[in-house]
């Protein structure tokens, strides 16, 4: 089979750089007749197309197409349709993989379509956080790396026929998060099975907190809340609302643990300073998520206030 790597990119070309090399240096097997990555340029402005096409000769599997800012999910929706693969595989572009990554996938999803008799399933791969630019697939797999996605665009390969019978991502979701998801709620309706593929790994790469990037973390939080809604709009289920957070349930639990909001990313700073001065960047994020949660859950029960849903 022919395997199409799909990596929609914005202003990621330091760590880009070490995706596309970790994918170059891919191990192959007799069912892979070849491969090509596919990366689209969502309008960055760090010089990401033009390293790319200074550097092509290195890069001989990357092909790249150009798009004007409009988010992942458009970004995918692209690189699918100038794909040449019978085989979709999806990663970030913040995504390291070891060199067996490919030949993981497809020996999982051919084991499937054998056993299940079609090719309704999707491989889902590791995905293995850290924050080490130079060695990322040094980090051993943590408590917090566990994930109960269905469908997360972050390491998945399925056929590309089933793909696009689901009708690809909802262009809708211009702003951060839930586009594969909803897209797995389409894939779940239609009976595609999730085959956990852990020997795929990937190893997804963001630096270490630092106090700047406090205000970026909310303005993505409350984009998640919108975009949440939209998710929920359109699959109106229990299992959507626990998914977005959108409950008593959760907003009981993060005014809980916050004391109503007293601890907040302004009241946490200087703890969150002395931890990130000691090395301790990783439990500094943990308990900056706890806020963080309450500032998504608040922000998803206002939005949905705006728009009167109930």
């Amino acid at each position: 089979m022919f395997v199409s790597v799909v990596i929609p990119t914005y202003n990621r070309l330091p760590i880009l750089k070490k995706c596309l090399e970790a994918l170059e240096a891919q191990f192959l097997i007799k069912e892979i007749i070849d491969y090509e990555i596919v990366v689209v340029d969502d309008g960055s402005t760090d010089g990401t197309t033009e390293w790319i096409k200074s550097n092509s000769f290195d890069y001989p599997h990357v092909c790249l197409y150009e798009q004007t800012h409009g988010g992942p999910a458009l970004g995918r929706n692209l690189g699918v349709e100038k794909s040449r693969g019978d085989l979709i595989v999806f990663i970030d572009s913040d995504l390291i993989v070891d060199e067996n990554f490919l030949v993981f996938h497809v020996q999982s999803l051919i084991r499937a379509w054998k056993n299940l008799g079609n090719r309704k399933c999707f491989t889902y791969g590791s995905v293995i956080n850290t924050s080490n630019f130079n060695k990322p697939n040094s980090e051993s797999f943590k408590f917090q790396d566990l994930s109960w996605a269905y469908f997360a665009t972050g390491n998945v390969a399925i056929d590309k026929k089933v793909l696009v019978q689901s009708g690809l991502f909802d262009p809708i979701f211009r702003l951060y998060g839930w586009e594969d998801l909803e897209l797995g709620e389409r894939l779940r309706n239609m009976g595609v099975k999730l085959i956990k593929c852990p020997k795929a790994i990937g190893y997804h790469w963001h630096p270490p907190l630092s106090i700047n990037q406090i205000t970026d973390l909310i303005r993505i939080e409350k984009e998640r809340a919108k975009m949440g809604l939209i998710f929920y709009r359109k699959h109106p289920t229990l299992r959507v609302k626990f998914i977005i957070q959108y409950t008593f349930i959760h907003r009981f639990l993060w005014e809980l643990l916050t004391i109503g909001g007293l601890i907040n990313t302004r009241t946490l700073r200087p703890l969150l300073n002395f931890l990130i001065k000691k090395g301790h960047s990783r439990l500094a994020m943990d308990l900056l998520r706890i806020p963080l949660n309450l500032i998504g859950v608040r922000q998803i029960y206002r939005e949905a206030k705006l728009i009167k849903l109930h």
